[in-house]
């Protein structure tokens, strides 16, 4: 018999995103990709930039403009990977299945990827991505199964491990 009282899991607190994007963000990883996660106040989204785009970041399409897809999948999968942090930035998860579809190039100085949960059940969630341009037209986008373990982060706070 359900709790009729009981609604919506409870959100994490807007410090506890904040953390887990201050630590991720910190890490060798996404300090080398250029890339920077972070848990907008009032929105349940994951937001990933790279403000800047760099040559190594380019060659899609076979053209020195355009983001490479191997770049996109990879911030695709931070994306929806992170999404797990929007039930429980301390419980450690993986993306286990990510289908994307490309649009059109990505071109310009920056771009954006924003990932939602969809829906959600006790070790598994799904959500979806999307990855703008720097003129914010959509490009491309994924949908992803995160699974949720019930086991904390090894540093107690953060999946970034370097």
């Amino acid at each position: 018999m359900s709790d009729s009282s009981s609604g919506p899991p409870a959100r994490p607190s807007q410090a506890a995103l904040e953390r887990y994007a201050e630590l991720f963000n910190q890490s060798l990883t996404l300090r080398h990709f250029g890339a920077q996660l972070s848990f907008p106040e009032g929105r349940n989204k994951v937001v990933v930039t790279i403000p800047e785009l760099r040559p190594e970041h380019r060659g899609g399409v076979g053209s020195a403009l355009a983001v490479n897809g191997g770049i996109l999948a990879a911030l695709f999968d931070l994306a929806i990977g992170t999404s797990g942090a929007l039930v429980d930035p301390s419980r450690r998860c993986a993306t286990v299945q990510l289908s994307m579809s490309f649009e059109r190039p990505v071109t310009g100085d920056r771009l954006r990827v924003e990932s939602e949960i969809d829906s959600q059940g006790l070790t598994l969630l799904f959500a979806t991505a999307r990855v703008y341009d720097a003129q914010d037209r959509v490009c491309g986008r994924c949908q992803g199964v995160v699974r949720l373990s019930n086991l904390p982060w090894a540093s107690g706070e953060s999946p970034a491990t370097n």
